[in-house]
């Protein structure tokens, strides 16, 4: 089993809409699919048409407990299922920082649920905090969208040196564009330039197209609503590349 977090400490890079997505096209493979929305805003809850809330008996994210599957819920599509996000979600660094272990939290947490599924895909709010770090120690993989502007890299440059500084393997990071726009020159020439300062940029980019934002009108990842559109091409391809990546 492979956890995947789709994490990014900035926002307003298409995150969620790629959590979404993989999730989707990993389930389409056949692999049995777990999303966990971790950002209490829950997004990708909303995406999938599922109420938001963990059930009380399950005690949430913060203790180890095989009732947490009592909170997981079956979506419209076959071999995803969804870990609804809940308000509670917001307090969650709180919570792990009076724990023993408190960057392992989110680890113990999900040990239950690793022989359920092929892939848990974690949709991780944008912050460097307590939660982050529990992340990136739960994920095999971080996949991290980038957005062609110089923020943008300014920031992903801030997560490789956090990783690095605390003993996290950048390894495991891959990055990939969202929100481009080929006509752009700029886009081009900063694409390029992140390809050729960091490992590991996916050849996956996805456009900035309509098609991305009417997931929030359809509630459905762009393969159900525009499957021939390059959007719906360009997260297969991602999904294709970072399964290869992924691949024992």
């Amino acid at each position: 089993m492979t956890t995947i977090a789709i994490y990014s400490n900035k926002g307003g890079v298409g995150k969620t809409a790629a959590a979404v997505n993989l999730a989707y096209l990993a389930a389409q493979s056949g692999a049995l699919t777990l999303l966990c929305d971790l950002d209490a805003q829950g997004s990708s809850t909303f995406y999938f048409r599922v109420r938001p809330g963990i059930k009380r008996k399950a005690r949430g994210l913060t203790k180890k407990s095989k009732q947490l599957g009592d909170s997981i819920k079956s979506t419209d599509f076959d071999s995803l299922d969804l870990l609804p996000a809940d308000f509670s979600h917001r307090n969650l660094d709180v919570a792990y920082a009076e724990k023993k272990n408190p960057t392992a939290r989110l680890t113990k947490t999900l040990e239950p649920l690793r022989g359920e599924y092929d892939h848990i895909l974690l949709d991780c709010p944008p912050t460097i905090n307590l939660l982050a770090e529990n992340v990136f120690a739960a994920a095999d993989v971080i996949v991290v969208p980038l957005i062609p502007t110089t923020l943008s890299l300014m920031a992903h440059r801030q997560l490789l040196d956090f990783l690095a500084a605390n003993g996290y393997k950048n390894s495991r990071v891959y990055a990939f564009f969202s929100m481009v726009d080929g006509r752009k020159k700029m886009h081009r020439e900063l694409i390029a330039q992140a390809r050729g300062d960091y490992e590991h940029v996916l050849d996956a980019a996805i456009p900035y197209l309509s098609h991305v934002e009417q997931m929030g009108v359809y509630r459905a990842p762009v393969g159900v609503f525009a499957a021939s559109s390059p959007a719906a091409a360009a997260y297969e391809q991602l999904w294709q590349e970072l399964h290869a990546a992924i691949a024992p």
